[in-house]
């Protein structure tokens, strides 16, 4: 069997269409076995099965399934009818479905995931309706929601084929609501506008963008006339920070304030310590299998930099292997928990418990050592 070339199995399909969707029509609609399909895309078969069985599982959606079928129909209106020798597509659609450019999604998007943001909000569909609408609940059991937008069925599949939407309620009505995706979408989206406004640069800064998430807090300022300041920072920086908006089991949240204090009191004493001659210096030595007698003093070195190695060298003395190795990573690092997880040979999800356990040592190091866990830059 002849394989056909990448560019030439699929003419209607939209640009914006996930690769994943793309396969799974050539497999379906087309007739490639997985095999053939994994050759044509350059990846592995177990993937595109992987794929094939996502979507499958998917079609009870509504707007995942006619998103299918119209994509199944261009592919049969432009595209070959079969790429097997002797078969033919059976099976004609009624009507070829039409999706929108990527210039039309992406307005949309800024319009319709913009509301969906919005606390209590969900878009509803109906089956014999051609558009879908955004509800937003007044959060008084006994009111209407309110609707605000209204959004064509074509944008509304395909904002379920990106995954920015997902359904939480079927019915006479099937409720969708956004999803972490959706949320990143529309970062990006919005980074655009600011980048297009302040710069001509590309599309770098907005994927940056995306994964940047905005707050603020007071630090002391003695120039200031109320004496503190407020700081504009990104939460998502610090894993720690990421960690104390999770609730456990009660509740609560996993990481208290003082333990994230303790955790940046520690950052900043790494931060300080790579004030000298030697910044680019392989601070992986420093770790369980490294030797930490290089935090020992150099001539030519301030002594900041010499009393911060200092306090970086006790800490991680009084925490030991394991609980040093983690604060580091995490702490100095910035490096996720799964990550660490991984890079220590430790099972899933029993990071989070070590961390914590590391930064309450920590916490009670800097208390017994120098009686608080005052931060030293802010």
């Amino acid at each position: 069997m002849e394989i056909v070339p990448r560019n030439q199995l699929v003419t209607s399909i939209p640009t914006w269409v996930p690769a994943p969707v793309q396969r799974y029509l050539k497999h379906v609609e087309h007739g490639l076995s997985l095999r053939d399909v994994a050759r044509v895309e350059g990846c592995h078969a177990s993937t595109v099965l992987r794929q094939v069985r996502r979507f499958e599982n998917r079609r009870d959606d509504p707007l995942i399934d006619e998103a299918l079928e119209g994509l199944g129909a261009l592919m049969h209106a432009d595209g070959p009818q079969s790429l097997k020798e002797g078969k033919q597509k059976m099976n004609a659609y009624a009507r070829p479905q039409t999706l929108p450019d990527e210039e039309t999604l992406a307005r949309e998007a800024r319009r319709i995931l913009r509301r969906l943001c919005e606390t209590g909000s969900v878009l509803a569909l109906a089956p014999d309706l051609g558009k879908a609408v955004v509800l937003r609940n007044r959060g008084d059991e006994n009111a209407a929601p309110v609707r605000t937008a209204v959004v064509d069925r074509d944008i509304a599949q395909a904002f379920a084929l990106k995954d920015w939407i997902s359904c939480t309620g079927s019915g006479r009505v099937t409720r969708y609501s956004i999803t972490s995706a959706g949320r990143a979408a529309l970062k990006r989206y919005l980074a655009e506008d600011v980048t297009r406004r302040r710069t001509s640069a590309g599309d770098t800064t907005s994927f940056q963008e995306q994964h940047v998430e905005w707050g603020q807090k007071t630090v002391a300022d003695p120039g200031a006339a109320t004496g503190q300041t407020t700081l504009r920072y990104n939460v998502a920086e610090s894993p720690l920070t990421m960690l104390s908006r999770r609730k456990d089991k009660d509740g609560k949240p996993f990481l208290d304030n003082d333990l994230v204090q303790a955790g940046e009191r520690f950052r900043e004493d790494f931060e300080l310590a790579q004030m000298g001659p030697r910044v680019a210096q392989n601070w992986d030595r420093f770790l369980t299998s490294g030797d930490k007698s290089a935090f020992g003093s150099d001539s030519g070195i301030g002594e900041g930099p010499r009393a911060a190695r200092d306090r970086v060298s006790q800490a991680l003395d009084d925490l030991g292997p394991g609980l040093g190795d983690i604060i580091m990573r995490c702490c100095c690092f910035l490096e996720g928990l799964e990550a660490a997880e991984k890079r220590m040979g430790w099972s899933a999800r029993s990071g989070k418990v070590v961390l914590r356990i590391a930064l309450q040592r920590l916490r009670r190091h800097y208390v017994e050592r120098h009686g608080s866990v005052s931060a030293l830059i802010g």
